[in-house]
């Protein structure tokens, strides 16, 4: 990765750049069976998608701060990429009620109302897929971004020293800041590129988030992102570790 970024969406920038075709997120779900794996193109490509949805459909600014009531998944990622994209500080479980607009999962959709501007859920079915009957006051995030374009430009440069993630336990970051972490965590771990980093932690924490995207970004590396891994037996695990050529462990 280059010396020069200063926000999650340089690193993206930068990975496009080097390696497109490389993986960057597999995702597990081990309640589900469900295995995701998507390269650098792939993720850009959802992340450009889901950043003109919020800059263009949700009239989203920088700064304007975003209730994201996710699990640890790889659609997830995409929209913690997207806010940064856009200059939006991504409030990963953050009060609704305070919030500018909120991005919520199947099971936060009551709270997730609390929210007086724009509101989108996400079901989180296999491949993307979406809810059989789109729940009442929001918009289903699988219908709305398909249509968007693959190419993202936003209307105002993004500064690398504003706010772009709010989460439990570590406050709140600029996208220096968080770039800067992502870096000595990527370090501490021993992550460099082609690395390979499974983690089964949640999103709740700066740890999971460094640990399950941030960090393996910032090396030139990638992760096997795990939801439910407490489900998988332990030669089940071991395994996984072995098909998905597993470098480093967190979780």
């Amino acid at each position: 990765m280059n010396a020069t970024d200063r926000t999650p969406a340089d690193l993206l920038r930068s990975a496009l750049a080097a390696d497109p075709g490389r993986p960057l997120i597999t995702f597990y779900d081990d309640a589900t069976g469900e295995r995701v794996e998507l390269s650098v193109a792939t993720f850009a490509n959802w992340v450009a998608k889901t950043a003109n949805l919020l800059q263009g459909d949700l009239a989203a600014e920088p700064g304007d701060r975003l209730a994201l009531l996710l699990p640890a998944h790889w659609q997830t990622a995409v929209w913690l990429l997207a806010c940064s994209s856009v200059g939006v500080v991504a409030d990963v479980g953050g009060d609704p009620a305070g919030a500018d607009l909120v991005v919520s999962g199947p099971g936060s959709l009551d709270a997730a109302r609390a929210c007086s501007g724009e509101r989108v859920a996400l079901a989180l079915r296999p491949l993307g897929g979406r809810f059989p009957q789109t729940p009442e006051g929001f918009a289903d995030y699988a219908v709305e971004v398909p249509g968007q374009g693959d190419r993202f430009a936003p209307y105002a440069p993004v500064d690398p020293d504003e706010t772009a993630l709010a989460v439990g336990g570590a406050g709140e970051l600029t996208g220096a800041e968080l770039v800067e972490r992502a870096r000595a965590d990527a370090g501490a771990l021993g992550l460099a590129p082609g690395s390979r980093l499974l983690s089964g932690l949640s999103y709740d924490t700066w740890e999971g988030l460094s640990s399950g995207l941030y960090a393996p970004l910032a090396a030139g590396g990638s992760v096997v992102l795990c939801r439910h891994l407490d489900q998988l037996s332990g030669d089940g695990l071991a395994k996984r570790i072995e098909d998905e050529r597993v470098t480093a462990k967190t979780g």
